[in-house]
């Protein structure tokens, strides 16, 4: 009888249906919000590193902690050149990627439309096309609008002091915080940044993903480099009947467009919200969305394998890659090359008579940190000059003079000789000059 039951059970068809997200499943929302938060912290680290900044103070760049000069142009524009190179390959493979998931203007305005969805309700949408949004009638309250309102203007402060790093360093901009004196603030710098926190509140409060969809001249830049073969998002139209009244892709999409019909020069910035919303949606059936991520040609039907897909991109960095090894090379020759310290020497009399001649000697430290150099002068007999110090120190960047007198005991003829720096790191300038005694 047991028997008999257990082969009646054993014919019965048994379906497994999913209960969650299919495994493997990509889910690109967290793996942009970390992307997001990591280039919002570069944004801060890279000044704050000595990374690149400006020293409005010195009136140079700043690049690996170093002052830049017009003698180190290998060295910054080899680094711009791999900037640019890099850039254009980005743009070519992976299209507007950047705006969905690095761009920090995009991050601002998604977490403003978060703040204003849980405290105003989920349909308080801010747009420019004249709807006002629909507040929730059991959050429209006076605190919920004092909270979104303080909530915006601590981050558009917050966010205002990201440009001064890249032009102060970290305690000087500490000091503009906590309105301590400082010589080196600018005046007019609490103008300067009331300014910018007016322009962030404005943008995360007013126009939002509005800048993204018309206004980003940084945006049309990219698409200069988009072909058909560049990533974007896939709609499986030979699945269109599990698709029929279901817009749950298209209501998920910040930027107002229809994920199942993307083009190449359209708003689209590659953020994955409609993959994840549409694999979510399949999920609860046990299948998967019907949108995803893809590089290769926009055909309908057309299957392009990886092999392909590959050389035609490859084929595209052709132009490019000389490019970027042109970048590598001067780059790598500046920061070989590079001079932390310069020396000069000038004469500094007008007229020549039997008094001491003198000189100035010039040594200007390029490096961010303290540095002793000392100086000696190769070429004549140590009785016959004397200098105003022969040890310099420097706290920081800058640049201290040091007179060298040359007595006039010295015989009639052209007298050459040398104006040496040493350094504690090493270093070793060397200045020529000569000095004709009459």
């Amino acid at each position: 009888m047991s028997s008999v039951i257990n082969k009646t059970l054993s014919s019965i068809p048994v379906k497994v249906v999913g209960t969650g997200a299919k495994k493997g499943a990509p889910n690109f929302r967290w793996k942009r919000r970390t992307v997001q938060i990591v280039f919002l912290l570069l944004l801060v680290l890279i000044p704050v590193s000595g990374l690149f900044r400006i020293d409005p103070e010195n009136g140079a760049l700043v690049v690996l902690g170093w002052q830049i000069w017009f003698s180190d142009f290998f060295l910054v524009s080899g680094l711009w050149i791999m900037l640019a190179s890099g850039l254009v390959v980005l743009y070519s493979v992976a299209g507007t990627v950047f705006c969905g998931w690095a761009c920090p203007q995009n991050s601002l305005a998604e977490w403003a439309n978060h703040m204003t969805r849980r405290l105003l309700g989920k349909r308080a949408e801010v747009s420019l096309n004249g709807e006002a949004p629909i507040v929730s009638a059991g959050k429209n309250k006076i605190i919920n609008w004092i909270l979104l309102g303080f909530s915006f203007l601590s981050a558009s402060m917050l966010f205002a002091l990201v440009p001064l790093l890249y032009f102060y360093p970290p305690e000087v901009v500490w000091s503009f915080i906590t309105f301590r004196p400082d010589s080196r603030l600018a005046g007019s710098l609490y103008w300067i940044y009331s300014v910018w926190v007016m322009i962030i509140l404005l943008d995360i409060s007013v126009l939002r993903h509005f800048w993204c969809r018309f206004a980003c001249v940084y945006k049309v830049w990219q698409h200069s480099f988009k072909t058909r073969e560049t990533l974007h998002v896939v709609y499986d139209a030979s699945r269109a009947s599990e698709c029929e009244k279901c817009n749950y892709c298209v209501t998920t999409c910040f930027i107002k467009l229809d994920p199942r019909k993307t083009e190449i020069y359209d708003s689209c910035i590659n953020c994955g919200d409609c993959i994840d919303a549409c694999n979510s949606l399949k999920a609860k059936k046990g299948s998967t969305g019907l949108l995803r991520f893809e590089l290769g040609q926009r055909e309908s039907g057309k299957l392009r394998n990886f092999r392909d897909n590959s050389m035609s991109l490859l084929s595209r960095f052709g132009w490019t890659m000389p490019f970027a090894a042109l970048g590598s090379v001067m780059f790598a020759w500046g920061v070989w090359s590079y001079q932390p310290y310069h020396l000069a020497v000038g004469y500094m009399s007008a007229n020549h008579n039997q008094s001491a001649r003198k000189y100035r000697v010039e040594i200007s430290s390029k490096r961010y940190r303290p540095a002793e150099l000392k100086l000696a002068v190769e070429g004549l007999p140590q009785n016959d000059y004397t200098l105003s110090t022969s040890k310099i120190d420097f706290n920081t960047v800058g640049r201290q003079s040091v007179t060298l007198s040359i007595l006039p005991k010295l015989q009639h003829g052209l007298h050459p000789f040398v104006v040496v720096a040493r350094s504690k790191d090493g270093w070793i300038g060397r200045f020529d000059t000569q000095l004709f005694v009459e």
